[in-house]
């Protein structure tokens, strides 16, 4: 198709978006508009992007990854508890904003390493076990899962750009090693472990439903 390179001669380097006044979003690598679902799909498949203000040439790529989550938690899939949303709030302007960035991703690093150690493994196990149309719900049912944690993910990866802290100044204060994780966010420790807790009794539930399904093998 004309317009678009084969992979082999595309440029290196994550593609350039601009977004103008009227909210449309430009792909200068393809030449076309694209939308927000697009732009959610090139970050399930692992396509990197910065997205530019057409006007100001600003990065604005962190302000619109955010719409997308927005949008997503409201179409009936929400993700994110309120408790911890209400913490990341009250981390702004406050003397330790400069850690969080920093320590959200550490651990979305360890949470997305987990995750898909579980995702293999209940793929594995659903494969072996399960009836066909069944399995098909479990293997939809976890790609919606492994979507949404990409997704998420992509907002704490350092090259996704300045990280929560670029404030007034537009600086990461967060530069230097972070403290302890149990001295500095206690509550989020607390918040991750009882979802770390939910997580592993979904997963035990699936076990449960498992040695239940008719035709399974011993």
């Amino acid at each position: 198709m004309e317009g678009i390179l084969p992979d082999a001669c595309r440029p290196c380097g994550p593609i350039v978006i601009k977004k103008y006044a009227n909210r449309r979003l430009y792909d200068t690598e393809r030449s076309i508009y694209i939308t927000l679902d697009t732009l959610a799909d090139m970050v399930r498949s692992g396509k990197e992007f910065v997205i530019f203000d057409a006007r100001t040439g600003d990065d604005i790529t962190r302000a619109v990854l955010t719409q997308i989550i927005m949008e997503e938690e409201t179409k009936g899939r929400a993700m994110l508890p309120a408790s911890f949303l209400r913490q990341i709030i009250r981390f702004y302007g406050d003397s330790m904003q400069g850690l969080v960035p920093e320590y959200l991703d550490q651990m979305m690093e360890q949470f997305t390493a987990n995750h898909q150690q579980i995702r293999t493994t209940m793929q594995r196990t659903m494969e072996q076990f399960l009836p066909p149309g069944i399995e098909q719900l479990g293997r939809h049912d976890i790609e919606m899962m492994d979507r949404a944690m990409s997704m998420f993910a992509s907002l704490y990866r350092p090259e996704a750009g300045p990280s929560f802290s670029a404030g007034a100044g537009g600086r990461d204060e967060g530069s230097g090693r972070a403290a302890p994780v149990d001295e500095m966010v206690p509550e989020a420790v607390e918040s991750m472990e009882e979802e770390v807790t939910r997580l592993r009794r979904e997963v035990a539930e699936l076990r449960a439903v498992l040695g239940r399904t008719p035709g399974v093998k011993g």
